[in-house]
């Protein structure tokens, strides 16, 4: 069964294994995620849960979104993201998704966008090294050479160069919870994930087998 919820990064804190070594953990809250639309094989070909995540007025949404959620009788949310599911048929529209859905131990997959850091140059977006340092060689933090002279007389696709960092969507995989505070809606993560504070991310169950 793949279990999945929508949360918000709130920061980065430690915490004490079993064995009582420090781990440093990454705390998600999940306060009011739900159950929006559930899509079935017989009607739209495959198997899925649209998840809200984030009440919000009413009168803060367009005519379309509105008589979205009047259609399945939910309380409007800030954020939609659609999870595919084994059987939709197991929940119903307005079921609240809680952060029991995980246990200690699991291995999840986290998305979120990263911070975005605007225009890089290629020290600082990919870790080239640069020129030297002294003041004659007139080469520091430029990219350097980027082509071929004649032939083909072009620039390859994928040229490592100067450009937009961060800002992205990012998956980082195999992430394994740590505790879940089910009477705060926390889960604890181990290590980092993608995104600042009050960044909003997906939490699925792992597609990939960790390896031992």
């Amino acid at each position: 069964m793949h279990k999945a919820i929508i949360g918000r990064k709130i920061g980065m804190t430690q915490a004490y294994s079993e064995r009582g070594e420090v781990l440093p953990v990454t705390v998600v809250e999940s306060t009011y995620c739900v159950v929006v639309q559930k899509k079935t094989l017989e009607i739209d070909g495959y198997s899925a849960l649209k998840l809200g995540f984030s009440e919000k007025k009413m009168s803060k949404l367009n005519k379309p979104m509105q008589g979205y959620f009047k259609k399945y009788n939910v309380v409007p949310c800030a954020y939609l993201k659609e999870f595919r599911v084994e059987k939709a048929e197991d929940y119903q529209e307005g079921q609240e998704v809680t952060v029991d859905i995980f246990d200690a131990g699991d291995f999840v997959d986290v998305t979120g966008a990263s911070k975005g850091k605007g225009f890089a140059g290629v020290v600082k977006r990919w870790g080239f090294r640069g020129g030297p340092g002294g003041h004659g060689s007139n080469f520091h933090r430029a990219p350097g050479s980027i082509g071929q002279s004649a032939t083909p007389a072009r620039v390859f696709k994928g040229r490592k160069m100067p450009g937009r960092f961060g800002g992205r969507r990012v998956t980082v995989q195999n992430i394994q919870v740590v505790e879940v505070k089910t009477d705060e809606n926390l889960i604890l993560l181990k290590g980092a994930i993608p995104g600042g504070r009050n960044g909003i991310v997906t939490i699925r169950s792992s597609v990939k087998k960790r390896e031992s």
